[in-house]
């Protein structure tokens, strides 16, 4: 099986339709990264919930989720469900993004995803990031949507507990949700621990992927 291992990674590029989204997907991948590269940048670009109660709970969870990373978040107030509407001011959000950073790694929502608006970001990325990789990550909704993964990155049951306690304890407003919860998150996390042998796991959809077999 070929990895990419955490030492060939300097900087991060995730990024979320709405607040919560980067942390339900690959929230911890992000957690194992950050603790594996002390110092890493990452740039977090969230579409919607600017100036709302979600931009400070999307700041503190974050923060949370990147430990000592070197860490900058941006939360734009584009409307919740809309973004097909507000197509060039996403773009011209990724495409100013995409000029102040070179990433190793993109996190974003895979491109088959049944929500416009995660699916719309998803196709936007490799308009302004053409040459990057991509792990589209995936969010557990009532549109049953889930697919088959193409990689993974394996969860320790310590660091699958974690996940789930940042998720209740830094989204408050998402509660009430009937998909938002303990059991939902754990349990796609154990079945995809179980498609690549692991006890927990976090899964992602690539679209392109070159190899450096050669070590150059």
């Amino acid at each position: 099986m070929i990895r990419l291992g955490a030492a060939r990674i300097g900087r991060v590029v995730a990024l979320g339709a709405h607040c919560d989204d980067i942390a339900i997907g690959a929230g911890g991948t992000l957690h194992a990264l950050c603790r594996a590269r002390p110092g890493l940048r990452v740039d977090a670009l969230v579409l919607s919930g600017g100036g709302t109660e979600r931009e400070d709970e999307e700041r503190a969870a974050l923060a949370a989720f990147c430990p000592d990373a070197d860490l900058d978040v941006t939360v734009l107030k584009l409307p919740d469900g809309r973004l097909p509407a507000h197509w060039d001011e996403a773009k011209s959000a990724l495409e100013e993004l995409r000029g102040r950073t070179e990433p190793d790694l993109l996190l974003a929502p895979r491109t088959d995803d049944a929500h416009q608006d995660h699916r719309g970001l998803a196709q936007l990325v490799p308009t302004a990031f053409r040459d990057h990789l991509v792990l589209g990550y995936e969010i557990v909704k009532w549109d049953g949507d889930l697919a088959r993964p193409t990689v993974y990155q394996p969860l320790t049951p310590e660091l699958a507990e974690r996940k789930v306690e940042l998720l209740a304890r830094y989204y408050p407003s998402q509660r009430h949700r009937p998909w938002y919860d303990r059991e939902a998150f754990l349990g796609l996390a154990r079945i995809r621990g179980i498609e690549c042998q692991s006890r927990y796991a976090e899964a992602f959809h690539v679209t392109k992927l070159v190899l450096d077999l050669e070590g150059n």
